[in-house]
Parts: structure tokens; sequence; C-alpha cells
């Protein structure tokens, strides 16, 4: 059984209220307010903190008139290939499943389709996503609003810089977890101080995972990034994370343990 199809299953296995952690929870974006001498300032986000031990990015390059050319590039093909998907029930017949289905009114619908994910392992088609993004509008209804690509934990950064310039795009992974060892599965939703013991808001050190009992993650899964195809025609805009919002730009995204 190959890395990506047991990552997948791990991921089924995940409580509810994990798995709504991996389908990119996160915390809801404020504006700040000025504040008045009556008003104390609001209280750090310790879901944002805590998410932002457990993500790394690439390394950013210069940008280039050759890479704005390949990563526009990338957008062409992508649109053309995912246009048929705004229709929610193609992408499910061709295979794209919705990842997490338990979990209620996800801020954004991740359908993956497994064997994808097996072939971006080993090279890269800009018209082959792993996953594509859905929002669901005031009428509830999925709207496509873009596609994510991912790559092996092991790929260097300069194969990513080949499938999408890092100068253009950041990609990202998620490292640091600590999950419950393969017999106390039922510890997935352990609670410490009402926080999370494990997973992607949990302990983020070897030795607090030591010290809950569980088992250390140093990467979870491979390789990801975004791609905002509706977000207008700047590339900015297009291959913007909006994990890289909250401290430090660190926030959640589609992952895989061990």
């Amino acid at each position: 059984m190959t890395r990506s199809v047991l990552a997948g299953a791990l991921i089924l296995a995940i409580p509810g209220s994990l798995a709504a952690q991996h389908v990119h929870d996160h915390p809801a974006s404020t504006t700040v307010a000025p504040i008045s001498a009556t008003r104390k300032p609001a209280a750090p986000d310790w879901k944002a903190e805590a998410m932002a031990k457990h993500m790394a990015y690439s390394s950013s390059r210069p940008l280039t008139a050759a890479d704005s050319l390949r990563a526009a590039h990338v957008i062409d093909v992508l649109r053309q290939a995912v246009a048929k998907y705004q229709d929610v029930a193609l992408a499910e017949a061709d295979g794209y499943k919705m990842f997490a289905p338990q979990v209620r009114n996800q801020p954004q619908y991740h359908f993956t389709k497994n064997w994808n994910a097996i072939r971006n392992s080993f090279g890269f088609d800009p018209a082959r996503p792993t996953s594509l993004l859905y929002k669901r509008n005031s009428l509830g209804e999925l709207v496509l609003v873009g596609a994510m690509y991912t790559a092996s934990k092991r790929t260097a950064e300069d194969e990513l810089d080949e499938r999408v310039p890092l100068s253009v795009a950041r990609w990202h992974r998620h490292v640091n977890w600590c999950i419950p060892k393969r017999a106390d599965k039922e510890r997935w939703s352990e609670l410490k101080n009402g926080r999370p013991v494990f997973g992607p808001l949990g302990a983020a050190t070897r030795a607090e995972c030591d010290a809950a009992g569980g088992r250390f993650i140093e990467q979870a899964f491979g390789w990801m990034v975004h791609a905002n195809i509706f977000a207008g025609n700047d590339l900015r805009s297009i291959w913007h994370d909006d994990h890289m919002e909250h401290d430090h730009g660190a926030m959640l995204g589609t992952p895989k343990p061990d």
C-alpha cells in the first residue's frame, strides 16, 4: 500500500472535530477596530498560534519574467481542465470525493482524487490537480473556487520550483505532529486544559509528545499549493495562500502521518 493511501486511511479515521482542522478550519479573519479607553485588546488567537507551530513553507525566490509566464501557463491549463467541474456532480463522477463529508460548514471543501495524488508524487501535469476546492454560496450550493496540487514530501525545492515557481507561489507542508500510538486511536479527541493534545493544534515538540505518550511525526503528508483560479488574473492573488495571513504565515492545509 502506498504512503498516500495510508495517509488517506489515517485521515478518515480521525474524529470529526479533528478532521475539521484538516480541512483548513482557520480561525475567522478579523478586522482590527480602534481600541477605546474602555475596551481591552483582543486576546491572542490560540488556534493561530498553535497551527503556526505545525506549518512550514518553501523558500521564496526572486521573481523573473520567465517565472511569471510559467505560473500563468499553469493557471491557463488548470482553468481549462477544471472548468467543467463547476458542476460538482461531474467532479464526483470523475472520481473526486469530498474530504471529511461528516464535517459540516467547512470554510472550504476539498474534493480529492486519490489516483491524482499518487501520480503527482512522481510527476507534474498542470491539468491534473490532486484536489478541487469549493465553497458554499448563500444558497448552500457548492461553487468551484480553486484547486490544489500536491507533491511527495521528499520532493526537493528545485523540483517544486519546476512545477510552480517559488517566486510566485509558496508551497506548504505540515510538520511537528504528535499523534496517538497505533493502539490508542481513541485518544485522538483527548484534550488538556481545553485544547487538543494531538494533531495540528496539539503538542509541537518531541519532548511534549513523549510526555503525552504519543508518536512524534516530523512531517505529516507531502507538499501542497493552492491555486485560486477565479481570483482574477493577478498572479499574487491566484497563488495567494491564506495560511500565511496568520502568525508567521503559518496555518493548516491537507496533509500525511506515517
